[in-house]
C-alpha cells in the first residue's frame, strides 16, 4: 500500500500519518527527513541540497524528486506514507511521472482539509515532545493539552519535556508556509488536485476540525 498525505500545517498530518503507519506497518517518509539522512551521510545530492538549504533557498525538483524516489524505492515491499512531498503543481506532475515510469503504484490520497485561521491556532498552540513529535499536545485544546508536572508543562502521553518551535510563534513565517499550502494555481492545493483529476488512486478527505480519534477511524475505515 501506498500513500500520499497532504494537509496544511497545523492540521495533525504528521499524527494520522503516524497512525496510519502503525495500523498497516507502513514506512513513514517525512520530506525533511530526507533531506537530513542525505546531508547527514555526505551523499552527492546531499551535498547539492545542504548549498541550497544554507543559503535559505529552496532545493530545485531535480535535486529533491531523485531523493524520494530513491527513499520510497527502499520501501518498495513494505509499502509507504509520503508525507510533505509534493508540495507544488510542478513537484505533483514530476512524481507522478516517476512513479509511473519506476512501477510504483499510488493507491490512496489521504487530505486532511482545515481551514487558515484554524490551521495558524494549533500551529502557535501546539507544543513538541522531546520524545516523539508526533504525540500531540496543544495549550488550546483540552483534550489534547499538556499535563502539569513539578510546575511545568509535560507531554500528556509519555510526560517528556515540551517546546515550541521558534517559526511556530512567527506569523510571518506561518503565513509563508500557507501561502505555499493554499495556493491551489501552483502551490500544494494543485498538487492535491493533479492527484485528485489524474491518478487512479482513491481520494480519502477528512474534516480536520474534528478531533484526533474521530480522523483517524474515518481515515481507516477508508483504507483497505
Amino acid at each position: 500500500m501506498n500513500i500520499l498525505a497532504f494537509g496544511p500545517n497545523g492540521s495533525g498530518k504528521g499524527t494520522q500519518g503516524a497512525i496510519v503507519k502503525d495500523k498497516f506497518g507502513l514506512d513513514h517518509i517525512e520530506s525533511g527527513a530526507i533531506f537530513r539522512e542525505h546531508i547527514k551521510g555526505g551523499t552527492d545530492l546531499g551535498k547539492k541540497a545542504k548549498e541550497y538549504i544554507d543559503r535559505g533557498d529552496l532545493v530545485p525538483d531535480e535535486i529533491t524528486i531523485p531523493m524520494v524516489l530513491e527513499t520510497l524505492a527502499k520501501s518498495k515491499e513494505k509499502g509507504w506514507l509520503l508525507d510533505g512531498f509534493p508540495r507544488s503543481l510542478a513537484q505533483a506532475e514530476a512524481l507522478d511521472k516517476a512513479l509511473q515510469e519506476s512501477g510504483m503504484n499510488l493507491d490512496y490520497v489521504i487530505e486532511i482539509v482545515l481551514d487558515r485561521d484554524t490551521a495558524k491556532e494549533r500551529i502557535m498552540g501546539r507544543r513538541l515532545c522531546a520524545n516523539d513529535n508526533n504525540h500531540p499536545n496543544h495549550i488550546a485544546f483540552e483534550a489534547i493539552k499538556p499535563v502539569e508536572k513539578g510546575g511545568k508543562l509535560v507531554c500528556r502521553v509519555c510526560g517528556g519535556e515540551l517546546s515550541a518551535r521558534a517559526d511556530d510563534q512567527d506569523e510571518d513565517a506561518i503565513n509563508k508556509r500557507h501561502d505555499i499550502y493554499y495556493d491551489d494555481n501552483t502551490g500544494t492545493m494543485a498538487a492535491v488536485n493533479y492527484f485528485k483529476k489524474n491518478s487512479d488512486a482513491k481520494v480519502i478527505s477528512v474534516d480536520g476540525s474534528k478531533g484526533i480519534k474521530e480522523i483517524s477511524e474515518e481515515i481507516l475505515n477508508q483504507l483497505s
